[in-house]
């Protein structure tokens, strides 16, 4: 589904370079749940990003099926792109605060031509696909953590994206609320085959994951699972350790 190839990405600050991705190559399938692991600073979130159309490399190809290279798309490509092929759950939910949860869901709608009728069950049924029914006149003051993040993942879902990218959806979250917002996730990903990509810390997670991506000095090892777990007695990631 994602083929990426030749993937190369330099930051240069106060007269420093820093090389994220240096000539990287690797292949995501249709319906995949793939982790994304590596230290702090490694470059999880650029790829993440960059998988979205939400930052470009330097140089390289990242070829979408039924898209194409989307670093050759151009700006109204790219749009319809963000909306309608991929979505983005964040650490930080982005949620709008005067918005009601429904309000909340609908807002990737708003930029369709989805008429009104339409757009409310696409909405309701995103709002129960995440068990919020309950909630779905509630503002995010008037929710917990973890149900806003509930919200954030309806409407990265709301437009029925066949891609559904993660960045650390549980890192604000106490610990029972993100297994749960964890197993929301793979359900998702078993029953809608949505190919779901996650950058996290949760080492617990690797267990359900079809494919482990693991980012170090540039490179990204495929087999990450495996790499992972023959690198020494003891390896960490963002401060926690893995026998």
């Amino acid at each position: 589904m994602i083929t990426v190839r030749n993937l190369s990405m330099v930051y240069r600050k106060t007269g420093e370079t820093v090389v994220v991705f240096d000539n990287v190559n690797f292949s995501l399938d249709v319906g995949e749940f793939v982790i994304i692991l590596g230290e702090s600073g490694s470059g999880k979130t650029s790829l993440l990003n960059i998988l979205g159309a939400l930052d470009r490399p330097d140089a390289g190809e990242v070829l979408v099926e039924g898209v194409g290279d989307i670093l050759k798309a151009k700006d109204k490509e790219l749009s319809q792109y963000r909306n309608k092929v991929v979505g983005h759950v964040f650490q930080t939910f982005n949620l709008k605060p005067t918005y009601t949860a429904r309000e909340n869901v609908r807002v990737p709608l708003l930029f369709t031509r989805m008429d009104r009728g339409e757009q409310k069950d696409r909405v309701d049924a995103a709002i129960k696909a995440v068990g919020l029914w309950n909630r779905r006149s509630f503002k995010p003051i008037e929710l917990s953590e973890g149900q806003c993040q509930r919200v954030a993942i309806a409407r990265a879902i709301v437009n029925r994206p066949p891609i559904l990218l993660a960045d650390e959806p549980t890192g604000n979250l106490d610990p029972k609320t993100a297994e749960n917002i964890l197993e929301l996730l793979i359900r998702l990903n078993s029953e809608k085959k949505m190919t779901l990509v996650m950058v996290t810390h949760d080492l617990n997670v690797l267990d359900y994951a079809h494919k482990v991506l693991v980012i170090e000095e540039g490179r990204i090892y495929e087999d990450g699972d495996r790499y992972w777990r023959t690198k020494g007695e003891k390896k960490t990631v963002g401060g926690e350790a893995r026998g």
